[in-house]
């Protein structure tokens, strides 16, 4: 038996405490983590919230894990005690529905989340299937590296998923935990880049990152002056928008795709979506062939996330300071 030594909530938004558990024999397909370090994710925190209804407790958050392989089952074969490997939002899928058996692992019904229903990655071990565990590349830095795992394939998917052009203009609304790491993607992928953001303080910061041009988000005038300009806009915002201004900067045949949480519905005048063939989408994560794209993309272009670190026994400072919306742009927790 192993001994995890970890951080968990025992109630509702409560504060994180040391915790230990046992975990049990290690499955013929399962790897083990040391973890070395761990992302905060916008998710672990709607998850200590209970914000989905769907949280058990006692919770131990965590699914952007970096860390080596500390021990492996039997049937394991695509990796070795001692590699360097990062573990996102999915420990496991079921390898057999039409899903999975389609390269949609991402999309399986009865897929694992690393911290829904099973102890996540603030912690020294953490275990998932080796589907969902993947080697960092050597050219990647590992103590950032965690956010690509989850804030970064998100953004990523997409990119692949609509065979997007590198000719294409695009938008990315919100430049924070998502945002930034959308801008230097694309950027990298050949595209035209514009920032939305209502903070002033970000547009030298989104230039830096890769965007072409900035845009402010809070200014009507400014989102009317570029209508039919993108080929596709990226959402990265939890918050409700004004969607159909936002629809009138697409160009005919434009997509609004949505990856923030946004509670409310989206509120969408269907007549010019009609006349201009306007779609809107959303995605989660990538599968694992599209995160192993991802890792490839972010390392040949030195693509990675900007982040602050703390150490794991300052968790719950850490998630202080997120909820206060200081991120600058991603937080890391480093095991001591």
């Amino acid at each position: 038996m192993t001994t995890v030594r970890a951080y968990a909530a025992t109630e509702e938004n409560g504060l994180l405490e040391p915790f230990e558990y046992e975990l049990g024999s290690i499955g013929p397909y399962d790897v083990d983590i040391a973890v070395e370090s761990c992302g905060i994710c916008h998710s672990d925190l709607s998850m200590l919230e209970n914000a989905w209804g769907m949280t058990q407790y006692p919770f131990v958050p965590g699914h952007e894990a970096i860390g080596t392989v500390a021990a492996l089952g039997d049937l394991v074969t695509n990796l070795q005690i001692g590699d360097r490997v990062g573990l996102g939002w999915h420990a496991g899928y079921c390898m057999t529905c039409v899903q999975c058996l389609s390269g949609h692992h991402n999309m399986c019904g009865t897929a694992e989340s690393t911290i829904v229903g099973r102890h996540g990655a603030f912690a020294d071990i953490v275990r998932a299937q080796a589907v969902s565990t993947f080697k960092l590349p050597s050219h990647l830095d590992a103590p950032t590296a965690g956010p690509l795992f989850c804030g970064g394939i998100t953004v990523f998917n997409p990119l692949v998923q609509f065979d997007l052009a590198p000719t294409s203009s695009v938008g990315v609304i919100g430049i924070g935990g998502l945002g930034h790491l959308a801008l230097q993607f694309l950027r990298a992928w050949g595209c035209r880049v514009t920032a939305f953001t209502s903070s002033g303080s970000k547009q030298q910061e989104a230039l830096e990152l890769g965007a072409h041009d900035t845009l402010n988000s809070r200014d009507p005038a400014a989102i009317e002056a570029a209508a039919g300009s993108f080929d596709l806009l990226l959402s990265t915002v939890n918050v409700k928008l004004d969607w159909n201004a936002y629809l009138n900067t697409l160009k005919p045949r434009g997509r609004l795709h949505v990856l923030g949480v946004v509670p409310q519905p989206l509120d969408l005048n269907v007549t010019p979506m009609l006349f201009a063939q306007l779609s809107v989408s959303s995605s989660p994560v990538g599968s694992p062939a599209t995160i192993l794209k991802m890792l490839e993309f972010a390392a040949r272009h030195e693509i990675k996330p900007k982040t602050e670190h703390f150490p794991m026994s300052k968790v719950n400072e850490a998630l202080d300071h997120l909820r206060a919306g200081k991120a600058r742009y991603r937080i890391v927790l480093d095991r001591e």
